[in-house]
């Protein structure tokens, strides 16, 4: 699988390791940047990356760094099709996919370190959504807000 992998400055620092971790998983990294670090970019820059490299298939799955993890996670949320989550727990990172079809992880580079990091990924790619009745109606749900206010 190929993995689309973003970072501001606030996560800059992990995002070699977590190409690794991508690597080391057995899938393929997409490095949609930042290539150098740069203290005055901006998040959604690099949630709309990965968020692109998703949509057009280009990518199956994202991982995105930002400071907290938060900015990233609103940002890469604004698209449709992007389901992105802060996940700061191996349980989340694992049910996200599973559960909620998350194909996004989001992650915090001043809250976690590295080998939570890649924990967290681990968990996030070895996952895979399962398609039980009540997961795949809540999917539609939240696709349809994806469609306007009267939609939902």
């Amino acid at each position: 699988m190929i993995v689309a992998i973003g970072t501001d400055h606030g996560g800059f620092a992990l995002k070699e390791r977590v190409l690794r971790a991508v690597a080391e998983a057995g899938h393929e990294p997409f490095d949609c940047g930042a290539m150098t670090l740069q203290p005055g970019d901006d998040y959604p820059d690099y949630a709309e990356r990965v968020a692109n490299a998703v949509n057009s298939g280009r990518a199956a799955r994202g991982v995105l760094i930002c400071g907290s993890g938060v900015g990233i996670s609103i940002a890469a949320n604004k698209f449709a099709g992007i389901r992105a989550a802060i996940c700061h727990d191996t349980y989340a990172a694992r049910q996200g996919v599973e559960d909620d079809a998350m194909n996004v992880l989001c992650l915090g580079g001043r809250v976690i370190g590295p080998e939570l990091a890649v924990e967290l990924v681990r968990e996030f790619l070895g996952a895979e959504f399962k398609a039980f009745d009540r997961y795949e109606r809540r999917l539609r749900k939240v696709q349809r807000f994806e469609q306007g206010p009267s939609a939902g």
